[in-house]
């Protein structure tokens, strides 16, 4: 029986809120802002906050045993999963001192209605949705500036390289992914927009709020060339050092040029034309801890044009796969942006996966509203085994910097494909409504 809900007027408020024009908001928003945001020193300190409401809804078909690729009894089938979840984050940034700058930030997720497993609260009837009701201390750190062009971090800290394909926060889940770390970023003008990130990550603060220890160095370096883009190369050395985790230990090394870091990038042929592009390739081996030889190698491409406020790509991306153990995997990335939003393919299937995809995205209003449209079609590394296809859909109005309303959807269609795998291929459909309050 699902469980008894429970109310917070907190959500009601929020939606409400969301729904209005910003411009009703504008003179108290103001005021917030300018009560949030303090001046000691000449530098900016200030308070930090943000709040995010969110219903998710679940809805499987037949799910599959992932070791046989058979269906599983009639009363091992998950139940349609629902969850309402409100994530607060409440930080505190203190003004710079001679170049030393502090941060401390909690993050608590409240579940209004837990019917659904978060792989925290033993509802293992239901479908997952990986949004555990728990708080914890989300960053901590002290950074220093001393040095010219160069910004030293050492704590708990939110890092995200790239596309986040790599290193990421997960920052669609509402307890996000943090890093106990010491970075360093070096940006030097001088030379085109040379950007060095190096740094070692000694503990995975995870978006379920479980600890992963790890010893891992890692290198991201970033090179602007001219207006036709950035070139990336990067290595990622990740050794898990908890017996259960061994697995995941793997050498990463790869090479990415792109125009496209962030929605708006375009080479710009016109006024309203442009065109975008990424060319990526990867090699993963075994590493450290890491119990299985083995090395896969990744590629992603993408091409596409802007014409007015409409962008359209063509992409693929493929990771190849050897079997059991032996695929092109990434860990630390915010994989949900990846190879479908019904989130089928966190981890690669022991035969690899091919996606070849399609997006379209439509800016309206300044930017304030957002709309995206993509088709995936999934098949193993070779193409001759079908996986499924995928529609993602999603709307975003923005109520000016501090406020925004999402809904958003994902549908897979699984093939017939039954082989064992490592993961279970069944028809998934997930919707959700949002609320943020950012400031």
């Amino acid at each position: 029986m699902p469980q008894q809900q429970r109310k917070n007027p907190l959500s009601a408020s929020l939606l409400a809120l969301s729904v209005v024009s910003g411009s009703a908001f504008a003179g108290v928003t103001q005021d917030v802002e300018d009560a949030l945001n303090f001046y000691h020193y000449g530098k900016n300190g200030a308070i930090k906050f943000d709040l995010n409401t969110r219903w998710e809804n679940v809805d499987q078909g037949i799910a599959k045993n992932p070791a046989t690729g058979l269906a599983l009894p009639a009363a091992r089938q998950p139940h349609t999963a629902n969850g309402v979840t409100s994530r607060l984050r409440i930080g505190l940034l203190s003004p710079v001192f001679h170049g030393i700058q502090g941060y401390a930030e909690y993050e608590g997720n409240l579940a209004m209605v837990d019917d659904y497993n978060s792989s925290r609260n033993s509802n293992t009837g239901y479908s997952t949705i990986a949004d555990p009701e728990k708080s914890e201390l989300n960053q901590l750190w002290l950074s220093y500036a001393g040095i010219p062009d160069t910004l030293i971090k050492g704590g708990r800290q939110r890092i995200k390289f790239d596309d986040d394909r790599f290193i990421g926060n997960v920052g669609w889940r509402q307890m996000e992914t943090t890093f106990d770390s010491v970075l360093i970023t070096h940006n030097n003008q001088q030379l085109f927009g040379l950007t060095v990130n190096a740094g070692f990550i000694g503990n995975v603060q995870t978006f379920t709020a479980t600890n992963e220890h790890i010893d891992a160095p890692i290198l991201n370096i970033n090179y602007k060339v001219g207006d036709y883009g950035n070139l990336v190369g990067y290595g990622y050395w990740l050794d898990y050092t908890e017996r259960e985790n061994y697995e995941k230990s793997s050498q990463s090394y790869g090479l990415r040029m792109t125009n496209f870091m962030k929605p708006g990038d375009t080479l710009k042929l016109s006024d309203n034309y442009g065109l975008v592009y990424t060319a990526e390739w990867s090699l993963q081996k075994d590493y450290g801890h890491g119990p299985t030889a083995y090395q896969a190698s990744r590629i992603n491409v993408m091409g596409g044009f802007t014409a007015y406020n409409l962008t359209f790509q063509g992409a693929v991306e493929q990771l190849d796969g050897k079997g059991t153990n032996k695929t092109f995997d990434t860990p630390l990335g915010t994989n949900h942006a990846f190879q479908g939003w019904a989130d089928l393919f966190l981890v690669t299937p022991k035969n690899g996966i091919r996606d070849v995809f399609a997006t379209m995205i439509s800016t309206f209003d300044r930017g304030e509203v957002v709309l995206t449209g993509v088709y995936h079609n999934f098949t193993d590394d070779t193409g001759q085994i079908k996986y499924g296809d995928e529609w993602d859909f999603s709307a975003l109005k923005k109520f000016g910097k501090h406020y925004s309303v999402l809904a958003k959807y994902a549908y897979y269609s699984a093939s017939d494909y039954s082989g064992a795998d490592t993961f279970s291929n069944t028809d998934t459909q997930k919707i959700w409504l949002q609320g943020n309050i950012s400031f």
